[in-house]
């Protein structure tokens, strides 16, 4: 596909709604007793994937465009289902699904595609075995035994909100209290809406508390724009001459806003506006203009506050004058590919001057760049960071898949091209 070129971004978009809270909403209102009612829902193939999943399992779900309807059965209202349970390229749907399958009363299995065997499970189906669960392989397909499960105390070994979720979520089965202790805070979305469904659950700090649950009540869900959609469109506001872009009703949860703050801290000019809450979950407009960014050094405890954004920043840094440092983010090599040798490789191709390292990388910004052919490997996070980093590049570039954008963004370039009011 070839890129094609804006001469300046002006304009208001909506990005599609959180994949986070979209795949928990639907977990979580399946194991509610009565109906969830969800609007904002992303419609993008790995959410998809969640409700197929939970359709295999007995769980009715009707789907109208953004608004979906989930008829939850409760905690053990789950039915066995008659075939592998296929989560496409959605690691988030396979490691929270261990999680929930861990303490159900009956046997499973669970695979995805070429990407997801490849991604490492055992960061989950290692402590889940800790509380009792029986689950065959570190990589799919997983075999998932049903048992029944005791709490535990566990110190993560990883910052990642997907095997904190899977732990408190079999912690809603097991006997006894469950205690997670994270080594740097994490997306808390599961945490929130337990909450508000009525799970006993408490966080102090850096630790979380679950107890077993008898009941879940159902919730009306809204959900508000991806920050990690957003994200593109944040970046090429500041790095586009002449641009500003306002994104309406954009979640900015405090775990998941490290993009905001890096950005600010590199010059980015941005306004949030219209700030509100929604559910315990808060939201606000964010208008990005045309900025003189500068390099910064990334690492630490803001690394799990951004990691699905990072892509972004380092097309930011390109751009930016002086050198960036992204450190602490080992977790890019297990994403959909592996994100710090796939932006170390992309970007070479089009005379950007970008070091690897063991985790993460150095960009050395405010050269020119040129346009290239570039590969996604099939990561939607990368197709959509080449596409905005080609924006600024001389000459033209294309890449290889489009396609995969389906997997959180599926009206990606329209609302990309729309910007262009020449």
């Amino acid at each position: 596909m070839k890129i094609q070129k804006l001469s300046r971004a002006r304009g208001t978009i909506t990005v599609p709604g959180d994949k986070s809270i979209s795949h928990r909403a639907v977990m979580l209102g399946a194991l509610a007793d009565g109906v969830t009612h969800i609007t904002g829902f992303l419609n993008g193939a790995d959410c998809l994937s969640t409700i197929d999943c939970f359709r295999a399992m007995g769980i009715e779900t009707e789907i109208k465009g953004t608004d979906v309807t989930v008829y939850g059965k409760g905690l053990y209202g789950l039915k066995k289902p008659e075939r592998t349970l296929y989560t496409g390229n959605s690691g988030t749907t396979t490691r929270l699904l261990c999680g929930i399958l861990a303490g159900q009363p009956f046997d499973c299995t669970i695979s995805g595609d070429a990407s997801i065997a490849k991604r490492p499970m055992g960061r989950v189906t290692k402590p889940l075995s800790l509380m009792g669960a029986d689950i065959e392989n570190e990589y799919c397909p997983l075999i998932i035994r049903g048992k029944r499960l005791h709490g535990m105390d566990y110190h993560m070994t990883v910052a990642s909100a997907q095997v904190k979720t899977a732990l408190i979520l079999a912690g809603l089965y097991a006997e006894g209290e469950t205690v997670i202790h994270e080594i740097e805070k994490s997306r808390d979305h599961t945490e929130l809406m337990l909450r508000a469904m009525g799970a006993d659950i408490e966080v102090d700090g850096l630790t979380i508390r679950v107890n077993k649950a008898e009941r879940l009540a159902p919730q009306d869900v809204a959900v508000p724009g991806d920050i990690s959609s957003a994200a593109f469109f944040l970046v090429l506001g500041a790095i586009l001459p002449d641009s500003e872009i306002t994104i309406k009703n954009v979640g900015i949860n405090p775990t998941r806003t490290g993009i905001i703050d890096v950005l600010r801290d590199m010059g980015a000019d941005m306004e949030i506006k219209n700030e509100r809450t929604s559910a315990g979950e808060p939201a606000a407009d964010i208008t990005i203009r045309s900025s003189e960014l500068h390099g910064t050094e990334i690492g630490g405890a803001i690394i799990p506050r951004l990691i699905d954004e990072l892509p972004a920043i380092a097309a930011a840094a390109v751009f930016a004058n002086g050198r960036t440092i992204i450190r602490d983010a080992a977790e890019l090599k297990v994403k959909e590919t592996d994100r710090i040798r796939a932006v170390v490789d992309e970007f070479t191709k089009c005379g950007i001057a970008v070091t690897e390292t063991d985790d993460g990388m150095i960009i050395d910004g405010g050269r020119p760049i040129h346009g290239a052919d570039f590969a996604t490997y099939g990561d939607h996070r990368m197709a959509m960071s080449l596409a905005v980093l080609s924006q600024c590049a001389e000459g033209g570039s294309t890449i290889d898949d489009e396609s995969c954008v389906a997997v959180s963004y599926p009206g990606f370039f329209a609302d990309l091209y729309g910007l262009d009011d020449n």
